[in-house]
């Protein structure tokens, strides 16, 4: 409803680039170019300074761009509004997701918030976790839940629920009988991590710092970009792993890994976290609600 070529001139001006707007709008490059151009045609006067490759917003660009913030602030305002009112709850939602969440939690709770909300569509994002702070933070996802702490301030984060890790064997591993594992007694053993940027692998290097251990204490012999690449690993008896617990109830059920508390116990927090803004679209709102909701009720098993 907003005049399109203020949504696709605020975008450019938020990334100082084309080619990002673009692709944050799901549009070609000469297509936003065009709305630009059109834009600035209105006013009569150049938006952008565009030199070497760069572009700045000239004097009557920020002033445009300053009143497009308070017009879609009250755009938003009005439609959430309306739609509270009319009790409607709809629209699109980019959600993006670190790989164990997207994995073995969110289907069954967007599966079950598709069905409460049917006219909601929603489109997920799957990174590791600094991938998807970086998502929000460049606004191309409304929303993102991710598997370890967000260092920036200037979000908005909220805990969905605490993850328990724990450590993986294959039945014939000689750590298989035990009931707990001290931390260091996994150095004494081949170890599978994640790659970097991982969350799973930035909580396991902070829970050896704080036994005043580092990762070359490990003796990792294989990097892997995702769960179910590592519990094949393990399986195959190549190494040892940590995981979250959450990732194992199918294994764990049918014996083919054994999962063993590791001492000190090893937990984190799975979160959402999004831009801070005063209003957020209805159907995010219902959406972290939702969620919320969901988490509290499926908490990790013992």
């Amino acid at each position: 409803m907003a005049d399109r070529r203020l949504q696709v001139f605020h975008t450019v001006a938020r990334f100082l680039s084309f080619t990002k707007a673009a692709d944050a709008l799901h549009m070609t490059q000469p297509a936003v170019t065009f709305q630009v151009r059109q834009l600035e045609e209105h006013f009569n006067t150049r938006l952008f300074d565009r030199t070497h490759n760069r572009i700045s917003l000239t004097d009557a660009g920020r002033r445009v761009f300053e009143f497009a913030d308070k017009i879609f602030v009250l755009y938003n305002e009005m439609e959430n509004a309306v739609r509270e009112l009319t009790g409607d709850v709809s629209g699109v939602l980019i959600i993006g997701a670190s790989t164990t969440i997207a994995e073995y939690m969110l289907p069954g709770l967007l599966g079950d918030f598709k069905q409460k909300y049917p006219d909601v569509n929603i489109r997920l994002r799957v990174s590791n976790t600094d991938g998807i702070v970086s998502m929000v933070e460049n606004n191309l996802i409304d929303l993102g839940v991710v598997e370890a702490p967000v260092q920036n301030k200037n979000l908005a984060v909220e805990l969905c629920r605490v993850d328990k890790l724990v450590c993986v064997v294959p039945p014939a591993h000689p750590l298989a009988k035990e009931s707990r594992i001290p931390l260091n007694r996994i150095l004494d053993y081949p170890y599978i991590c994640r790659e970097e940027g991982s969350g799973t692998r930035e909580v396991i290097l902070e829970y050896l710092h704080g036994a005043g251990l580092n990762s070359s204490d490990l003796n990792i012999i294989m990097e892997l970009g995702s769960p179910e690449a590592i519990k094949g690993a393990v399986e195959a008896g190549i190494g040892i792993t940590i995981l979250s617990r959450a990732t194992l109830n199918k294994e764990v059920r049918l014996g083919t890994l054994i999962a063993l508390d590791l001492d000190p116990p090893l937990e984190r927090p799975f979160s959402f976290v999004h831009q801070k803004q005063k209003f957020r679209q209805h159907a995010m709102q219902k959406l972290l609600e939702f969620a919320q909701q969901y988490c509290a009720s499926h908490q990790s098993p013992a």
